[in-house]
């Protein structure tokens, strides 16, 4: 039985200190500036740091992403410049404002001035500093080497890794050498400096690509080295060009071919619950609108042999000539980086000047397995047509059932039906795997044929969960996208929510899908990402398990057998969803003529004659949008029955577009040389709607927004992008992201830019605390032109969620009723408490002592007893994830009530008990003792003797949990939990690696977490 919430004293004021709050003076002095002009430039200082916001370290991962993170945002002005060290770059009729120790403006000047003022600056930004700056060790090394290495960062996989840049010659070849502190014994890496070779950087970033070695990120704080390194590499670089080129005046120099690149492995770049987890009507709405493909136009055509050119210099006499600058474009140089994007977006707004469609056939499948192995040859479903597709797009749902592959993602049926999907193409061509991605059971794969592999590139997997918590595997999608020619694609196979009545749980999972989806191009200079929609051609496969609305399942196999498939399909709820716009609104289906495919009894062709009896129901379908896309055929194949569903296929002739070279080059010379005219004569301006935003009443996992416009009001196209400030990783708190963060406008073009507040479990403790309040800085920034300053502002309501377990044992109210002052002392004193009770310092002083703490928190045990009372004989409890908004719910009636019954079904109270546990600041077991857990895991009495070790209430918790689990499981059979899939899942909340070990958590250590908890389950905590 659950322990009996504790009888609580009368709530006496805790003694404490009163902390003021009040706006930050950093807002408010940033809204007098943000008013002010001065010679037609904005103030371009970065602002210091918040008063009264602690800094402290920042996580590790990637820019493109809006992950957790926090640190003080103090600095000075970034400031451009150009390759050559100390030199200073300032627009004409601009300043450039500083501000560092003592501020100051510099004026424009030019020659020997402003290259002496700009060493000047350089030297002084340099000697600040830069937060997460390599180690002194690698400073000294760097150092040693002279002017041709720099100490840096290297971003990988979501870590930063200590590393030197160092120029070196082999074989009579310069090229870059990277020196890894991680593997100092190793060799380094070496990527030779040639026609292929790229470096782009922008401020303290360097994207360095070669011919055989695919995009690496680095971070160089010491801007001055990284300048005078950057333009050494340049200078062998255009050495090397010269060298190589007998005809100086060549127009083949700037024709450059992009190498493809490999996609992201899945998980490659992290993830953690942050604002991509939440999914939130007005948020996943806005996917489903047609967004233009905002991609890089096609590299230059390739250059051909001697004889092509001689054949086409006549032709090409009376063609404009081929300028310096043109040859210039794609040149890997480090200054070139913002205009060349300005070219390609104006190049990819008119590419149809110069593309061409071509016909190619795609075939689509997607097949529900049942967890069951291949025991067929699958001819029938991939070689249904006579003529071989040019590619094929493969997807499997509950490839694997097992407790393995649900928590470690580990299966051996990956392999099995892999293998039989290849031996089953079709036999008169020959295909190559482009690319794989599995999530527990959805396994996408993607085969073409081998002539075509040249001119497939960019491509990137990506997965989400849908499940409990956003994160569990056994719902969601897996994606892969790519480039073929100039046409992009998007592939998703998906497994949505089950049951017939839980329609709605399916449309929350696809707009979830489409709200966290999202791929970071590997060649891409830019750093925003494409989510599913912006793509040309998206195809949605999958088992998406809608139903049909009648309930009789003898009434639907009468009409089935009558062939009235019209009328059954009135009843199909996808149709009706898509009919109400609630799901898949922009999406085309082809005519279902074919029976429904699902459910069977497995080997056979007979309906479900289970004890459930399921009603037949359209579950497997194929979906798509984009223009130039026709659907040949659509089916099912019922003579493989391995499964409970019937696999469909769907054929398609989808039109590509096709680059025509010389239109090519003749369109981008003309934009070169319009550019060339317009830059000297005119700097790129914004006009912004407003500039001041206040958000009010900010709560958990509860999403705000606010819109603003942007118009060029300037003379030629601008690029914008908000910018880190100085010391900063990224440009915004983690609670906040802009949307678009980057893009490019027109002349009196506007886009509008929308501003989106999201407390996730990553930022709530420190707003809880008020370590953190809702202000922020943002700087929007126009290349070749102003910064602009937004100031934000608002109002966090407190949440239980994310307070430590200390904390709220002393809470005897609600915590909106308790003054934010006393929320600080609390947290304050409850870290003492804890302190003391770790290292067993005996009892507190009689005036303490008479503030009795709850056993429990209040809200676990509302939480628990709720479910205990109501929820253990339901159905795949922890395993189906609640609705969005009976969660906000739940959380809003913890934060301000202690209600006699909690809102909402049985799966959302138990997924707001996992969301609970999950944000805590720190585990029920505690960071100090996971180690020792880890260790301890094989033996049932050490396992006892750490929870013995743990504060009392942090005690009182795991066992009231334990307790709770262990009557759980006495219904196994009603509930569908399992004692593996309980020990797997609150694992991972309670005995959770400390953040510092988070990256290095390996699968051992899982599973020994897993064996920890185990123990628990199987027998009671004795002791």
């Amino acid at each position: 039985m659950p322990l009996s919430l504790p009888p609580s004293a009368s709530n006496p004021a805790l003694p404490g200190l009163h902390r003021a709050t009040c706006k930050s003076a950093a807002i408010a002095a940033n809204q007098r500036r943000g008013r002010e002009e001065r010679g037609g430039v904005e103030r371009s200082s970065r602002f210091g740091a918040i008063p009264g916001r602690a800094p402290v370290p920042a996580d590790p991962f990637p820019v493109a992403r809006w992950e957790a993170r926090s640190g003080t945002s103090r600095g000075t002005r970034q400031i451009h410049r150009s390759p050559a060290p100390g030199a200073l770059s300032v627009p004409a009729a601009q300043s450039v404002h500083v501000t560092g120790t003592g501020g100051g403006v510099l004026p424009p000047a030019g020659g020997a001035a402003a290259a002496a003022a700009g060493a000047a600056l350089l030297r002084a930004c340099a000697q600040r500093g830069v937060a997460g700056r390599p180690s002194a060790a690698m400073e000294a090394r760097a150092a040693g080497c002279g002017l041709l290495s720099v100490a840096g960062t290297e971003v990988r996989a979501g870590r930063r890794e200590p590393c030197v840049l160092g120029l070196e010659r082999r074989a009579g070849r310069y090229g870059v050498v990277i020196r890894s502190q991680e593997k100092e014994n190793s060799d380094p890496d070496y990527i030779p400096i040639n026609s292929r070779f790229k470096c782009v950087q922008a401020g303290c970033k360097v994207r360095i690509q070669g011919e055989q070695a695919p995009e690496r990120l680095f971070e160089i704080p010491d801007e001055e080295r990284c300048l005078g390194f950057l333009s050494e590499v340049q200078s062998i670089q255009e050495a090397h060009l010269k060298a190589s080129l007998p005809e100086p005046k060549d127009s083949a120099i700037w024709h450059q071919v992009e190498k493809s690149l490999t996609g992201l492995s899945p998980g490659a770049l992290g993830f953690e619950d942050d604002f991509n987890t939440l999914g939130l009507e007005e948020k996943r709405n806005m996917q489903n609108h047609h967004t233009g493909s905002r991609r890089e136009p096609p590299p230059p055509p390739v250059a051909q042999n001697k004889q092509f050119h001689r054949e086409r210099e006549g032709a090409s006499r009376d063609q404009p000539k081929v300028t310096n600058t043109m040859r210039k474009m794609f040149l890997p140089n480090t200054q070139s980086g913002q205009r060349e994007g300005l070219i390609k977006h104006v190049l990819a707004k008119r590419e149809k000047a110069y593309i061409n469609l071509h016909n190619f056939r795609f075939f689509v499948g997607t097949w529900n397995v049942n967890g069951q192995s291949p025991d067929s040859f699958l001819g029938p479903w991939l070689v249904y047509d006579v003529e071989p597709p040019d590619f094929y797009c493969i997807g499997f749902q509950e490839l694997d059932l097992s407790t393995e592959a649900f928590f470690y993602l580990d299966s051996t049926k990956e392999q099995e039906w892999l293998s039989a999907v290849e031996r089953s193409l079709h036999p008169k061509a020959k295909y190559k795997k482009v690319q794989m991605v599995r999530l527990v059971g959805m396994m996408l794969l993607i085969f073409a044929k081998k002539d075509h592999l040249s001119n497939i590139r960019e491509i990137v997997t990506e997965s989400v969960g849908t499940g409990v918590m956003g994160k569990m595997g056994n719902k969601g999608g897996v994606a892969i996208r790519f480039m073929f020619y100039n046409t992009t694609f998007c592939v998703v196979n998906s497994h949505l929510a089950a049951h017939v009545e839980d329609f709605e749980r399916r449309n929350q999972d696809y707009k979830d899908i489409c709200a966290r989806m999202s791929f970071l191009i590997p060649s891409s200079d830019c750093l925003s990402e494409l989510n599913i929609m912006k793509h040309d051609v998206v195809i949605w496969l999958g088992d998406l398990n809608y139903r049909l609305c009648l309930l009789d399942a003898s009434e639907v196999k009468t009409l089935i057998s009558k062939n009235e498939l019209k009328k059954l399909l009135t009843y199909d709820q996808l149709n009706i969803q898509r009919t109400q716009k609630k799901a898949f609104a922009d999406f085309m289906e082809g005519d279902i003529k074919f029976i429904p495919t699902y459910k069977y009894d497995s080997k056979t062709d007979r309906w479900d004659s289970s004890g459930k009896c399921r009603v037949p129901a359209w579950c497997d379908r194929i979906l798509w949008r984009g223009g130039d896309v026709s659907q040949l055929r659509y089916c099912s194949h019922m003579d493989l029955k391995t499964s409970d569903h019937k696999p469909v296929s769907a054929l398609f002739r989808i039109g590509v577009k096709v680059v025509d070279e010389q239109k090519y080059r003749k369109l981008f010379e003309d934009i070169v040389r319009i550019m060339d005219r317009m830059e000297n004569d005119f700097l790129p301006s914004l006009e912004l709607s407003r500039r001041e935003f206040e958000f009010e009443n900010v709560k958990f996992r509860q999403l705000q927004k606010q819109k603003f416009q942007i118009t060029n009001n300037g003379q030629v196209t601008c690029h914008f992008s908000f910018i880190p400030k100085l010391n900063d990783n990224h440009y915004c708190k983690p609670w906040l992201r802009a949307e678009p963060c980057e893009g490019y406008l027109e002349p009196d073009e506007s886009a509008e830019i929308s501003l989106d507040v999201y407390v996730s479990k990553d930022s709530v403790t420190l707003l809880n605390s008020g370590e953190d309040k809702i202000e922020d800085i943002l700087v929007l920034h126009l290349d070749r032109g102003k910064d602009y300053f937004l100031t934000i502002s608002g109002t966090y309501l407190p949440s239980c969620f994310g307070t430590s377990l200390e904390a709220l044992c002393r809470m005897k109210r609600p915590i909106r009723e308790v003054p934010v002052t006393k929320l600080i002392d609390l947290e304050e004193d409850s870290f003492l408490e804890k302190e003391k009770s770790i290292l067993q310092m005996g009892s507190q002083d009689s005036e303490e002592a008479s503030e009795v703490p709850l056993q429990v928190p209040k809200e676990i045990w509302l939480l628990v007893d709720h479910l205990f009372k109501h929820a253990l004989h339901q159905e795949d409890l922890f395993q189906t994830p609640g609705m969005q908004e009976e969660l906000e719910q739940i959380i809003d009636c913890l934060d301000t009530s202690i209600p006699e019954t909690i809102p909402g079904s049985n799966h959302s109270v138990a997924e707001a008990l996992l969301i609970f546990l999950e944000a805590l600041p720190e585990p029920v077991i505690c960071y100090e003792l996971y180690q020792r857990c880890l260790e301890g895991s094989h033996s049932s009495r050490l396992c006892r003797q750490m929870i013995l070790q743990l504060p009392s209430c942090h005690r009182n918790v795991f066992r009231y949990l334990m307790s709770f689990l262990r009557e759980l499981l006495k219904y196994s059979e009603d509930n569908n939990i399992s004692a593996p899939m309980i020990a797997a899942l609150f694992s991972s909340l309670l005995l959770r690696p400390p953040p510092n070990l988070m990256a290095r958590q390996t699968q051992q250590d899982r599973q020994r977490a897993i064996n920890f908890l185990y123990s628990f389950l199987l027998s009671g905590d004795e002791e």
